[in-house]
C-alpha cells in the first residue's frame, strides 16, 4: 500500500492535518475490511462485538453495560440485539424484581459462532507489520488524542 498522501494524491497544510486524516482514512479500511470479513458468518462487525462482550461477562448482563463496553457505541443496541435473538445467537431474560430491565445472554450457538470467527479472524493481523513496541506507541498515541480532546 502506498503512503496515505500518495494513495489519496494529496497535500496537506500540515502533519497534524494529515495525521487526521489518515486516522479517518485508515478507519474506513479497517471497517471495510470487517464487513467483507464478518458477512459470510451473517453478523456485522457491531453484533461480534455484543457476542464478545457476552462471552466475557460470563453471565447474563444488562444492555446498558453492553452499551458501556461496546468499542463502536451504537445507538441502535436494540435493533442490534434485535436481529442476534432472532438468529438464536442471544437471548433475552426478564429481570427480577424490575420489568424495564432485560438481562442479554450469549447462547451454545453464540459461543459457537464465535469459536468459528476467532481462529479466521485475519482482522489480527492487520497490525503485523508493526512491531509489539510500535502497536504500544500506536495505541499510546491514539489514547493521548483522545484524552486531550476530552478535557
Amino acid at each position: 500500500m502506498a503512503n496515505f498522501a500518495e494513495e489519496i494524491n494529496s497535500k496537506f497544510d500540515n502533519n497534524r492535518i494529515k495525521a487526521m486524516l489518515n486516522i479517518l482514512y485508515t478507519a474506513n479500511y479497517i471497517t471495510s475490511h470487517q464487513n467483507d470479513f464478518f458477512k459470510p458468518f451473517g453478523v456485522s462487525p457491531q453484533q461480534y462485538n455484543i457476542l464478545r462482550i457476552l462471552r466475557g461477562a460470563k453471565q447474563p448482563i444488562k444492555v446498558q453495560t453492553i452499551k458501556e463496553r461496546m468499542v463502536e457505541r451504537a445507538p441502535n443496541l436494540t435493533r442490534l440485539t434485535d436481529k442476534l435473538c432472532d438468529k438464536k445467537l442471544i437471548k433475552r431474560i426478564p429481570f427480577p424484581g424490575d420489568r424495564r430491565v432485560v438481562l442479554i445472554e450469549i447462547t451454545k450457538d453464540g459461543l459457537d459462532l464465535l469459536n468459528e470467527i476467532m481462529p479466521n479472524n485475519p482482522l489480527h493481523h492487520l497490525l503485523d507489520s508493526l512491531s509489539n513496541e510500535e502497536a504500544g506507541q500506536l495505541s499510546d498515541l491514539l489514547d493521548k488524542l483522545r484524552d486531550n480532546n476530552d478535557a
